[in-house]
């Protein structure tokens, strides 16, 4: 092993739990924008005010607001960062790894397409649609910042799974009923009081009918996880199972308090947690081996 490469792994793989904690963390910050009412704190993009990149004193926004927004967009540009060096170390670490590759240039092409999206919800005025859009593309990334990371300490063979068929079709299911869990969250959000300005529209639905939609879907998703007990139980499934009942206990005390704001940051934090938990049981269930590489002459040879 080259001095490089021993210096690239074990920094390939602390940048890549830099991608997951920070992925999950912008979500967070986001959601303090919106219970701080700091959704349009900074009021166009990507400068925060006409004519300033950093916030400044503006007689129509409070300087709370937008330091808070502007906090936000600080720590986007963390994220591109740090994408940024995990492709870099990607391409320089020999021989390169497709996979490896292709995880790090996907978490760099969401923090882009995240900038537009950001940048197109300020100039939409805080839109509930565009705003639930955000939120949900950073959990995807959540998701493939963990790949990634598993991707460091597996070979690039084919994926062998350590599970039964009717396990693997099960985390499928798991995974998409997550992500409807999540959007559903997101709904309630939109409907609610913390929708990021007190001037924006809110989703036109009733509070508690949203609610019992996500509450559904969480007891859906609780019924496949308790299934899944009977395929396997490993660290990663019983870390899922805690980080679920422990997100539904808040989600529960939370609708019960009247959303307060530091629950409903919190409970992000939860829905970032279940992200990452889940793509865990998702990579623990399956295998991927070195790939053997045949010298040419040796495959000549065999089929002679």
């Amino acid at each position: 092993m080259s001095r490089l490469t021993a210096f690239l792994v074990p920094l390939q793989r602390a940048l890549a739990i830099a991608a997951i904690i920070a992925q999950g963390g912008i979500a967070v910050t986001g959601s303090i924008v919106r219970v701080t009412g700091s959704g349009l704190g900074c009021p166009t993009w990507p400068e925060c005010v006409e004519g300033s990149i950093v916030p400044v004193e503006h007689p129509d926004v409070a300087a709370l607001h937008q330091w808070v927004e502007f906090g936000n967009r600080t720590l986007f540009g963390v994220i591109g960062i740090i994408t940024g060096l995990c492709l870099i170390a990607a391409w320089l670490n020999k021989p390169r790894r497709k996979r490896v590759l292709w995880l790090a240039a996907a978490q760099v092409g969401g923090v882009l397409a995240q900038a537009v999206i950001g940048g197109a919800t300020v100039r939409l005025g805080l839109v509930w649609w565009s705003v639930s859009v955000h939120f949900m593309v950073s959990m995807v990334l959540v998701w493939f910042a963990v790949l990634l990371l598993r991707s460091l300490s597996e070979g690039d063979g084919p994926a062998r799974w350590l599970v039964p068929a009717g396990a693997r079709g099960l985390q499928v299911v798991m995974a998409v009923v997550m992500y409807l869990l999540l959007i559903a969250g997101t709904f309630v959000t939109a409907a609610g009081p913390h929708a990021g300005d007190s001037a924006t529209p809110r989703l036109a639905v009733p509070v508690p009918t949203l609610a019992q939609l996500h509450a559904d879907l969480l007891f859906l998703f609780l019924g496949m996880l308790i299934a899944m007990g009977f395929f396997v139980r490993n660290r990663a499934y019983w870390t899922l199972v805690g980080v679920v009942v422990a997100q539904g206990a808040l989600g529960m005390v939370q609708y019960f308090t009247g959303v307060p704001e530091v629950l409903v940051s919190l409970h992000v934090l939860g829905a970032g947690a279940v992200v990452v938990a889940t793509a865990m049981l998702w990579t623990s269930s399956r295998e991927r081996t070195v790939e053997v590489q045949v010298p040419a002459e040796d495959q000549a040879l065999s089929k002679a």
